[in-house]
């Protein structure tokens, strides 16, 4: 998960804003609400290498964190939409070719 705090305020900073979040969505993050980002990962090793990306196109300004976590720890998120329990959809399993 990536989330971020990224100033707007200025010509430049919307063009980073718009880059990084660009950038998130090439590397395949999905938006799961409004600056915060989605991946899953089936490895470790795969966590780090977009991790890594993602520090590699960090924008100049603003606050961005990353955090992993398991499936296990994601299953167990409670989500609700106007205090109606929502079901989780389950991660789309991806093939990674070597």
């Amino acid at each position: 998960m990536v989330f971020f705090d990224l100033p707007t305020e200025t010509r430049h900073q919307r063009k980073c804003y718009t880059d990084f979040r660009k950038a998130l969505l090439d590397d395949g993050f999905d938006m799961f609400q409004f600056s915060i980002y989605m991946r899953h990962c089936m490895s470790a090793e795969s966590a780090d290498v977009h991790r890594n990306r993602v520090k590699s196109f960090l924008p100049e300004e603003g606050k961005v964190g990353i955090l992993r976590i398991t499936d296990k720890q994601f299953s167990e998120m409670e989500i609700f939409d106007c205090c109606k329990k929502k079901t989780l959809e389950k991660p789309v399993q991806q093939l990674e070719l070597f």
